[in-house]
C-alpha cells in the first residue's frame, strides 16, 4: 500500500516538474520574442530615413534597411514580415527610423504607411525645366511628369497661367510636404500657398501700383537678377517703375541673358542687344511676357515697397561690389557707364 502511495506521489511530482519545465520553456520563448520585437532596429545613434517607391518589393525594402539595421533587429523585421501580408501591401513614402525605436514600431510604420514629412524649399531657378529636374530629384515624382505640366500650355492653363507666367505661381519658401506627393497634389499645394501669400496687404499694394501679382513677380525677377544686395532692391525697383510710367524701355541686361539662355554672361555686347525676343527689353517696351526666374520674396516686396525717386538709369559700380550708380539723366548715366566699361576692360572681362 505504501509503495502504491509513493508511486502516486512520484507521478504527481514528475507532472509538476514537467509543467514547470513547459512553462519555463514558454517563458523563455516569450522573452526571446519580446527581445527581438522590442529591441532597437538601428545600429547607429542618428535618425535614418528609408525611401520606398512604387517599384519596391519586400526584398528591396529590406535591402534598403539592412545597411542601417543591427543583425537581431533585421532578423526580427524579416520574421514579422513573413508572418504578415506586408509584401502584398507596400506603402510608398519617406520613413524615419529613430535611435532606440523598436522593431515592432518600425514595422507598424511601414505596414500602415505612417511616413514622415520633409522640408522642401522651392529654389529661385531661372527656368521651369530646372524646377522640374529639382523636384524630380527631391521628391518621388517623375521630373518628366512635372515638366508636362510646367512646360505645356494646357498644363499651365489648368492653374490659371501660361508657360510664360507659370513661374509666378511659386513662392520660394520652405514647406512641409510628403516625399511621395503626386504632381497634382504638389501643384494644388503651391497654388494654395500662392493665394495665401498674396492675400491681404500684398494684393492691395500691387493694385495700388496698377500691377497684377504676375507682373509684380516679373519685375521682381528682373530686380533679383540685377543685384544680390537686398538693401538696394527697392531702389532698382523704383527706377524700373519710373521707366514703366514713362513708357521707356526697361533695357534690363538680365532679360537679354534670359532671351539668349546664356545666364553666365558677364558682359552684354551691342550685337546681343539686338536679339529678337519678347524678353529683350531693349527692343520691346514694358514688361517681358513673364518672370525670368522664380522671384524671391525680397524681390517681390522690393517692388511692392519700391523707393520713390527720380532716377531713370543705373549702371553697375566700377568697384564690382554688386551695387549700382543711379542717374536721373542720360548724360550722368553715360559717365557712370564709362567708368564701368573702363573697369571691365582693365580686368579683361568680355
Amino acid at each position: 500500500m505504501q509503495a502504491i502511495y509513493g508511486l502516486i506521489v512520484m507521478k504527481r511530482f514528475n507532472s509538476r516538474n514537467y509543467l514547470y519545465i513547459a512553462l519555463g520553456g514558454v517563458g523563455v520563448i516569450l522573452l526571446l520574442t519580446a527581445y527581438f520585437l522590442f529591441c532597437s532596429l538601428l545600429k547607429g545613434g542618428e535618425t535614418q530615413y528609408v525611401y520606398i517607391d512604387e517599384d519596391d518589393t519586400q526584398d528591396s525594402v529590406f535591402a534598403k534597411i539592412d545597411p542601417i539595421a543591427n543583425n537581431a533587429g533585421m532578423s526580427a523585421l524579416k520574421t514579422m514580415a513573413r508572418h504578415t501580408d506586408y509584401g502584398e501591401s507596400i506603402h510608398t513614402g519617406r520613413y524615419a527610423i529613430n535611435p532606440g525605436e523598436s522593431v515592432i514600431t518600425v514595422f507598424r510604420k511601414l505596414r500602415s504607411g505612417q511616413q514622415s514629412s520633409m522640408r522642401l524649399t522651392i529654389p529661385e531657378v531661372r527656368t521651369m525645366d530646372r524646377l522640374a529636374a529639382f523636384l524630380g530629384h527631391k521628391l518621388m515624382i517623375d521630373s518628366a511628369a512635372v515638366a508636362d505640366v510646367l512646360l505645356s500650355e494646357e498644363g499651365c492653363q489648368h492653374y490659371g497661367y501660361d508657360t510664360a507666367t507659370i513661374a509666378s505661381l511659386f513662392v520660394p519658401n520652405t514647406y512641409e510636404v510628403y516625399w511621395n506627393t503626386s504632381v497634382e497634389n504638389f501643384m494644388e499645394r503651391m497654388q494654395k500657398e500662392h493665394d495665401h501669400f498674396w492675400s491681404g496687404e500684398r494684393q492691395e499694394k500691387a493694385a495700388r501700383k496698377q500691377l497684377t501679382p504676375e507682373e509684380v513677380c516679373t519685375l521682381a525677377s528682373i530686380v533679383d537678377e540685377e543685384t544680390a544686395n537686398n538693401a538696394e532692391k527697392p531702389m532698382i525697383a523704383g527706377m524700373y517703375l519710373n521707366r514703366l510710367r514713362l513708357n521707356m524701355p526697361l533695357q534690363a541686361d538680365p532679360t537679354v541673358k534670359f532671351a539668349l539662355k546664356q545666364f553666365e554672361l558677364k558682359r552684354i555686347w551691342q550685337k546681343q542687344l539686338q536679339t529678337d525676343s519678347p524678353y529683350n527689353t531693349y527692343i520691346y517696351e514694358g514688361l517681358p511676357p513673364g518672370p525670368i526666374k522664380i522671384a524671391s520674396i525680397k524681390g517681390i516686396d522690393a517692388v511692392l515697397n519700391a523707393t520713390e525717386h527720380d532716377y531713370l538709369y543705373m549702371c553697375a559700380k566700377e568697384d564690382f561690389s554688386g551695387t549700382h550708380n543711379f542717374a536721373s539723366n542720360y548724360k550722368e548715366h553715360l559717365l557712370n557707364a564709362a567708368k564701368y566699361t573702363k573697369a571691365l576692360n582693365e580686368r579683361g572681362i568680355k
